[in-house]
């Protein structure tokens, strides 16, 4: 599986087996067991929040109402059995994702984080002292390596980190949302041609992440109230792909979020769907997890649940590639 950066990783050798994703609109618990050689989700629960109650952003207080956002990620821990170590994933917009490329990487460690914070440090809203950077290889080549990097304000990181220690849990593991949408896409071998486009939708935003095998090659993330349709940025996109990143086609196009952001400020799944189709000439698929993680007998597998647990699903799966 391709590794993405993460703000903390795990460093015990058991993997959680739950995790947690607070979005702007809801929270969402899963919790798994290995059964057969194959994840399985036992328990899952999904709470919306209070309009207003969360604000993601990557430099200014997320957390508007904390007591409700605190007492939903509680009820959520309660649901699947109060765990002590979890997963966790926030907002895309939280973090500010960047694909930095040098020629020649320095051989230490510490040099190599070195300038990999210098590097980002220029574009960063905020002084680079008060951030948390993670970065991970990427793409390689002739003209060198490239990794991708995540950059977040500490003390942003901490409020969602806070909401579980309130609950009982620690956070083992810190990651944005469509990252982890990714790691459940690609927990199984991929299918597909080389390059695949996803599409992560929430309510108060998109993100596009284009991959090429199992190398991201390109990251988007936009605000709700930016100009232009989602339509318009995909179409972006994919000329960008094509011009810049000698694209030659995606092998397979997925949508994940909408049906679970609907009710909010996202109009109809299908209606989106359509909207891609019409501008990348493709059909377009939406993300199921069940190949990642199977749903018990007892769990009705709507699509609006499909996408909630997107990123849980895809935070576990994760965790147990990192503690291996």
């Amino acid at each position: 599986m391709m590794a993405l950066p993460a703000w903390l990783s795990l460093h015990s050798a058991a993997a959680p087996t739950a995790a947690i994703d607070i979005s702007a609109n809801r929270v969402t618990a899963a919790a798994v067991e290995p059964r057969g050689g194959k994840l399985v989700v036992t328990a899952h629960a999904v709470e919306l929040l209070p309009e207003g109650a969360l604000a993601p952003s990557l430099t200014n207080v997320n957390l508007r109402d904390r007591a409700s956002v605190e007492a939903a990620v509680r009820r959520m821990l309660d649901a699947i059995g109060r765990p002590r170590r979890v997963a966790l994933t926030v907002p895309d917009p939280v973090a500010k994702v960047s694909l930095v490329r040098f020629e020649k990487v320095p051989e230490r460690a510490q040099e190599l984080e070195q300038v990999v914070r210098w590097q980002v440090r220029k574009t960063a809203p905020f002084p680079i002292e008060d951030a948390q950077v993670s970065y991970v290889p990427g793409a390689s080549g002739a003209d060198g390596q490239e990794f991708i990097v995540s950059l977040a304000k500490r003390q942003i990181v901490e409020e969602y980190e806070s909401l579980c220690e309130a609950g009982g849990a620690h956070a083992g593991l810190v990651d944005i949302s469509t990252f982890n949408v990714i790691n459940s896409v690609m927990a199984v071998p991929i299918a597909h041609g080389p390059d695949w486009l996803l599409v992560n939708v929430a309510p108060d935003y998109a993100s596009i992440a284009v991959l090429r095998g199992g190398d991201l090659i390109l990251f988007r993330s936009r605000s709700a109230e930016a100009d232009g349709t989602l339509a318009d940025l995909v179409h972006q996109t994919a000329m960008y792909y094509e011009d810049r990143l000698q694209g030659a086609g995606f092998g397979q196009v997925l949508l994940c979020g909408a049906a679970a952001a609907q009710g909010r400020h996202v109009t109809d799944v299908e209606q989106i769907r359509r909207s891609l189709e019409e501008r990348l000439q493709t059909s377009i698929a939406t993300v199921d997890i069940r190949s990642a993680a199977a749903l018990s007998d007892r769990i009705t597998a709507s699509q609006a649940l499909l996408d909630a647990l997107a990123p849980v699903v895809g935070a576990l799966v994760r965790g147990r590639e990192v503690a291996a």
